[in-house]
């Protein structure tokens, strides 16, 4: 074993600083004033060489792999001061104190607080199996909240995890452990001092956190890393805001993908039809028709990978870039069939090549794939079907040929949008299988948690080269750090069941502070017996906040889950599909956020109300956006909802508008048809007037703005074509909306950008249930006032006040350009008039 238990020696290098203990040297940089790196160099070259990381202060050997992705910064300002017992390493906003003899490093911020403290002895370890330990102090009193994509409960204090992503079809919601992403990051929240900071262990070999499960009477309480090769290589984010450390942390790894408008939409699926014997293409076109006739939007059809089964010596298996011409009689002729009717189709592609494969042979001349560990061969694996091969994404002519097939094989079809699946190579059980690494050569033990970042990084570019100026909708399984600034995700192939309905949130939840902003679950479940039809309406009325929103399914009783499989219960899928359309000006802009910032779209009540501790341990009520709290029903037969509002805030019903302070538990009467929301005092929410049945021909030619102006609000609101990439070049219209409370509450409308707005007629919905304006003015221009309902709604321009929603309601023809709305709530003195 290697213990590191004291500090020879610490000096300043160039951009960096370097510890000599008894068994590893120990590098620390300031990367910015927030994020320090400290990194234990068990493996002796310190070579860089990151698929994760896109801001960096160092030459990287994927430099030119990462170019469109990667910037190079200056490392922050910090200075050494050395002591005989300690050395400080001083920042702007950091401190970082070296204890040389027991060795540990400690860091604190600008108050004095101690972010972050090793355990003397067990701080930085090889173990005798040479994985290599990072261990950690923490208190009763921290939360911890992330790891990508695990199951369970939403505070993972006292938990213990495995990151060793897995094909886990059908796993249990609440326990199963791994899933299908590797994403070493995490965030520690303490309820006393209520600060948040981030850890980011940059390495891609499998790990296992224990987050204070393990404890011993000689040590402090303590959280533990622990991979099975690498360096510890931490990236230490502070905050103290966990928005702070989301948007650091995505600092690092990238933003979420700016996708089309399209993938927001209702993503219809089902293993069974491209199963069918034959004529698959039809009964798809069906699908899509029979949505239209029942009055669903839709925008998006994820296409299972029966596409590509073949007759081979084996029988029927699934040959990845081969089309069945019996089910699919014109691949060609089926895109544009399903382009007119404005649908995306998404084909399910896998990296795994079957033995039986008819073009095996031509592959492997190509020298493709991961290699066996002993033999020049490929390494063999379970794969679907059978036995087969693996891709080596590592390896830059490999790259090359699976660019070259997936354009021919698949976006030349006619399609700009490719399904990424069974990408974990969980089942190359040989992890000493060679990869190439682009030319250093390594093991798939240590890289495969990147192959599907690669995967998709390759797709990327294929749809660049073969559509003109065309944005890339890649969907994803599988995924890294990193993964959001490819491709839109979802929690696999989850059960059928009431627990996963409730603990998938959790786990969006958590991808949510994990930087990856655009991800969801399969709606309905994907594995099992049907869902029954009062799980069904719960899934789908809460499915409509999630960004990824695809029912997708392989029921093990021969059904297929679809909106209208319960007639009586079609009507509350509908209406609930429907009101998701009408939030896709909300949606689109939170996207673009998240594009911009990092930021969730989906929002834990803890990130959102880090002010409140009572939010810490909340896991099913979230936020969508800043303004919108949404408290889905996950119970069956539930009658009554129980929702705690945050204190220090105000809510009002989205429906009544009845008023709630926070700092309390409300209970509300819940029907099937019931999807509680609150609306958030100071929240400017922008909904379509128009209602929207397909995002690909549709826009958004009204905006209602629902505004709560208790308190002073702001958002953006977010257009362009949806399609292209003009949004690079200033082709996008970012309209800053600025909510001023008071006695005259004013709303600022200022531009930004080149794209002309298709939207023609605005609405204000203002909650003000305290009286009714004087007066209401839209550019200096004084709007008419009507005391009469049906007078307001037949008019374009005016105001009228809604006793029964205590709002004021507003409308007028969209200005397209900067200006403001007063709203005068001055008392108007009838007696002295």
């Amino acid at each position: 074993m290697k213990v590191c238990k004291k500090a020879i020696g610490i000096c300043s290098r160039d951009g960096y600083y370097s510890i000599q203990t008894n068994c590893v040297e120990i590098r620390i940089w300031f990367l910015t004033d927030s994020i320090v790196r400290i990194r234990a160099g068990f493996d002796g070259d310190f070579a860089e060489g990151s698929y994760s990381l896109v801001m960096t202060a160092w030459e990287d050997s994927m430099d030119d792999l990462m170019k469109d992705y990667r910037k190079r910064i200056q490392t922050a300002w910090s200075g050494l001061t050395d002591g005989e017992e300690r050395a400080v390493i001083q920042g702007k906003q950091l401190k970082v104190v070296v204890d040389k003899e027991p060795f540990a490093i400690r860091i604190y911020d600008q108050d004095g607080t101690m972010l972050h403290g090793d355990i003397v002895d067990l701080a930085y370890q090889e173990d005798s199996n040479h994985r290599r330990i990072h261990t950690s102090e923490i208190s009763p009193e921290d939360c911890f909240y992330g790891f990508g994509e695990k199951s369970g409960e939403w505070n993972k204090a006292q938990k213990y995890m495995c990151m060793s992503p897995k094909d886990a079809m059908g796993y249990n919601p609440k326990e199963t452990d791994s899933l299908y992403k590797h994403i070493p990051f995490y965030i520690k929240l303490n309820r006393s001092t209520r600060k948040a900071v981030g850890y980011f262990y940059h390495n891609t070999a499998e790990c296992d956190f224990d987050m204070g499960r393990e404890k011993s009477n000689y040590w402090n309480m303590h959280s533990r890393y622990r991979t099975d090769a690498g360096d510890i290589d931490l990236f230490f984010i502070a905050g103290p805001a966990v928005r702070q450390v989301v948007e650091r942390y995505t600092d690092l790894t990238g933003k979420s993908a700016m996708l089309p408008r399209t993938a927001l939409g209702y993503l219809g699926s089902s293993m069974y039809y491209p199963e069918l014997e034959a004529d698959c293409d039809d009964a798809i076109l069906e699908f899509i028709d029979t949505t239209k006739e029942e009055d669903i939007p839709v925008d998006g059809f994820q296409l299972s990978s029966g596409y590509t089964s073949q007759e081979t010596e084996e029988g029927l298996k699934r040959c990845v870039f081969t089309w069945n011409k019996k089910r699919f009689k014109n691949p060609r002729k089926f895109f544009s069939e399903m382009r007119k009717r404005g649908i995306t189709v998404s084909p399910n592609v896998k990296p795994g090549i079957l033995l039986a494969h008819p073009d095996l042979e031509k592959m492997k001349e190509r020298d493709i794939f991961v290699k066996d560990s002993e033999g020049d061969g490929p390494g063999i694996g379970t794969w679907w079907g059978g036995k087969g091969v693996f891709v080596d994404f590592t390896k830059p002519a490999a790259r090359a040929v699976w660019k070259d097939m997936l354009k021919k094989s698949v976006l030349e079809m006619g399609t700009s949008s490719v399904w990424n699946d069974n990408c974990e190579y969980d089942s190359l059980v040989d992890k000493d299988c060679r990869c190439d690494f682009e030319g250093k050569g390594t093991t798939i033990g240590q890289v495969k948690a990147a192959m599907a970042n690669i995967m998709c990084h390759v797709t990327a570019e294929a749809v660049r080269e073969t559509f003109d100026n065309t944005r890339p909708f890649i969907v994803c399984r599988s995924g890294h750090a990193g993964i959001q600034r490819y491709a839109q995700t979802w929690a696999g192939d989850n059960l059928t069941c009431w627990e996963a309905l409730k603990y998938n949130i959790a786990t969006i939840l958590g991808m949510s502070l994990s930087g990856v902003a655009n991800q969801g679950a399969d709606i309905g479940g994907f594995y099992g017996p049907s869902p029954e039809a009062e799980l069904m309406v719960r899934w789908v009325q809460n499915g409509i906040f999630q960004p990824r929103f695809s029912v997708h399914s392989v029921n093990t009783d021969n059904t297929v889950t679809e909106p209208w499989m319960y007639g009586d219960c079609t009507g509350y899928i509908r209406d609930a599909i429907k009101f998701r359309y009408r939030m896709i000006p909300y949606l689109y802009s939170l996207m673009e956020r998240a594009h911009e910032t990092g930021l969730p779209i989906m929002e834990p009540m803890c990130s959102a109300f880090q002010q409140d501790p009572a939010c810490y341990e909340e896991g099913v009520d979230f936020m969508m956006g800043d303004s919108l709290l949404v408290a889905n029903v996950v119970e069956k037969g539930a009658a009554v909802r129980r929702i705690y509002l945050p204190r220090e805030e105000r809510f009002y019903d989205f429906y009544t508008r009845k008023a709630y302070e926070g700092g309390q538990t409300i209970e509300i009467p819940v029907t099937l048809s019931s999807i509680p929301l609150f609306v958030r005092g100071g929240a400017i929410i922008p909904m379509a007037l128009n209602q929207m049945d397909n995002l690909a021909g549709e826009k958004a030619e009204g905006i209602c703005l629902l505004c709560a102006p208790d308190r002073d609000g702001s958002f953006t609101l977010y257009e362009d074509d949806g399609i292209t990439e003009d949004y690079k070049k200033g082709g996008y219209l970012k309209t800053g909306i600025t909510m001023t409370a008071g006695i005259r509450t004013i709303l600022s409308f200022r531009q930004e950008g080149d794209y002309e707005t298709a939207v023609e007629d605005m609405q204000i919905d203002m909650i003000h249930r305290e009286k009714a304006p004087f007066g209401v003015t839209v550019d200096g221009e004084q709007l008419p006032h009507f005391l009469h309902r049906k007078k307001y709604e037949a008019a374009r321009v005016g105001w009228y006040y809604s006793q029964t929603l205590k709002s004021v309601q507003i409308k007028y023809p969209n200005p397209k350009k900067d200006y403001d709305l007063i709203i005068s709530f001055e008392q108007f003195d009838m007696i002295g008039m």
